[in-house]
This record gives C-alpha cells, sequence and structure tokens, in this order.
C-alpha cells in the first residue's frame, strides 16, 4: 500500500469520526450530564439483566430438556413396539416357510416311493 492510500484512509477515518460527533452532538435527545447518568443507570443495570437472562435460558434449557426426554420415552416405546412386531413376522415367515419346505419335501418323497 503506498503512503498516499494510508494517508486517504487515515483522512477518511479522521474525517468521518468528526461529522459523526459533530452530528451526534447536534441531534443527541438529552445533554451529556443526563446521557452519563442514563449510561450509568443501564451499567448498573446490566448485571441483573445478565442474571435474568441466564436465569431464562436456563430455564427454557430445562423445559426442552424435560420434552426431549417425554418424546424419546415415547419414541422408544414405540420402536420397542416395532421391533417385537418385526420379531413376530420374521417368526410366521420361517414357520411358514418351513412348512412350505415340509410340504414340499414330503410331496417329493412320495412321489419317489411310487
Amino acid at each position: 500500500m503506498s503512503k498516499t492510500n494510508k494517508k486517504a484512509i487515515w483522512g477518511g477515518i479522521f474525517l468521518g469520526s468528526a461529522v459523526g460527533t459533530i452530528i451526534g452532538m447536534l441531534i443527541a435527545p438529552r445533554s451529556g450530564g443526563e446521557t452519563r447518568q442514563v449510561l450509568k443507570k443501564s451499567a448498573r443495570a446490566l448485571p441483573e439483566l445478565g442474571s435474568d437472562l441466564s436465569k431464562g435460558v436456563q430455564l427454557q434449557a430445562a423445559h426442552l430438556s424435560e420434552s426431549t426426554l417425554r418424546n424419546w420415552e415415547g419414541t422408544l416405546t414405540r420402536l420397542k413396539e416395532a421391533i417385537a412386531a418385526g420379531i413376530e413376522v420374521s417368526k410366521k415367515s420361517a414357520r411358514e416357510m418351513n412348512q412350505s419346505y415340509e410340504k414340499t419335501t414330503d410331496d417329493s418323497d412320495s412321489t419317489n416311493n411310487n
């Protein structure tokens, strides 16, 4: 970066800061003393605000955890039921296949014996 560019950047920063400060002073709704008092009150209220916000987040997290746990328990119950049903269907299918195989074997044996 050349020296001319650096000077232009610093000049722009300085000019922007000066213009911003002047405009802020002209359109400020309160005097400097009033603004400082408001800022002090706001600064004193920050710890309490932070504490309230923290408590709110903790309550929301606890509620979300409880809700998630309830939903998980329901999902787990449905999953267990689905697995049990799948096992029953598999057993029934295996029995039917065995019966079909035995019938085919019996038919084959009776044909070979004749």
